[in-house]
């Protein structure tokens, strides 16, 4: 069941960051990031930020979180993250296309790390295509997906 999560209540907020954390944590494995900024995201980030987030549960437990921050123009799939216990399960693939049915944009887009494979062939198996790559300040290189529809 995915669900609405108010990042504005303090005790979901901490959830969110929670959940956050464990999977950035794997993330940053996979790209061999030493510094990555995602982790060191605060808790006062999420409870304050404008951008939406969703909660996939399953038996009552948060296994994935998608945020979106939906523009004018385009809508942008800021942070897609999996508790690492809910690996393989479908749950980023359920995310993405709750957000596809649910904001009426021609435009989505996502950015992630370039080396980060399970994240990029998930986005190419849901119809995104590489727009751009580049390199970042803390050494991690990123590339970015658009999906019209």
């Amino acid at each position: 069941m995915i669900r609405l999560l108010e990042n504005s209540d303090l005790k979901t907020s901490a959830q969110i960051k929670s959940v956050f954390q464990i999977s950035y944590a794997v993330e940053a494995e996979l790209l061999k990031a030493q510094n990555f900024p995602p982790l060191q995201r605060e808790l006062e980030s999420y409870q304050k930020s404008d951008n939406q987030f969703f909660g996939f549960f399953i038996d009552q437990e948060l296994a994935g979180i998608v945020e979106v921050d939906d523009k004018n123009d385009f809508t942008h799939i800021q942070s897609l993250v999996v508790h690492p216990k809910f690996f393989r399960q479908g749950v980023g693939r359920k995310l993405v296309a709750f957000v596809f049915n649910t904001y009426d944009s021609e435009l989505f887009t996502v950015e992630t790390g370039v080396q980060n494979l399970p994240a990029t062939e998930l986005y190419k198996k849901l119809g995104f295509h590489e727009v751009h790559q580049w390199e970042t300040d803390h050494g991690v290189r990123k590339i970015r997906f658009e999906r019209n529809i």
